[in-house]
Formats: structure tokens, sequence, C-alpha cells
């Protein structure tokens, strides 16, 4: 599925026009890539956690040439899924 193929179905569910829902989901995708930036985390319940890691220097290989590289340490968004996504993907029914 694609954004366009997201946007269609929630505007479809919600009852609004396809713009409003491309604006929604821009707005909503803006605020979780802000507050992670900023090092929050961003929960939605039943769904996953955003939020930032740390990744610490290491040393890795060139692949062309196999010669050893300096990696930095760099700061990457992580997603966890939520009990309830975990559930759905696995194929079972949630628990109430």
């Amino acid at each position: 599925m694609n954004k366009a193929e997201l946007i269609e179905i929630a505007a479809r569910q919600a009852d609004i026009s396809k713009a409003a829902a491309g604006k929604a989901l821009d707005g909503i995708i803006a605020a979780v890539v802000k507050a992670v930036a900023k090092g929050d985390t961003v929960t939605l319940v039943g769904f996953g956690s955003f939020k930032s890691a740390k990744r610490a220097a290491r040393t890795g290989k060139n692949p062309k040439t196999g010669a050893s590289i300096k990696i930095p340490a760099t700061t990457v968004p992580k997603f966890s899924a939520g009990a309830g996504f975990k559930q759905a993907v696995a194929g079972r029914k949630a628990k109430k």
C-alpha cells in the first residue's frame, strides 16, 4: 500500500474528501517526525511507538574493496509495534 492508497481508504472510512484526508495524514506525519527529531516518544496505543535511538560508532567494511571503514555514531528513528498490531499481523484477535 502506498500513501495515495492509504489516503483513499482513510477518506472513505472517515467520510471526508481525499484532499482533507491527505492534509490530515501529512499533518500527522509531520507531527511525528518533529516530535521524534526533538527526542520525544510518540505512542499510539494498540499501534505502536515512534522514538529516537542512539546508534554507537562501529567499524564496517566497504563491500566493494573490503577495506575497513569507521561508521560514526548517529541517532536513528525506531518503531516498536504495539500488542494489538502484533496480534493483528499474527492473525489473532486482540484481547479486550
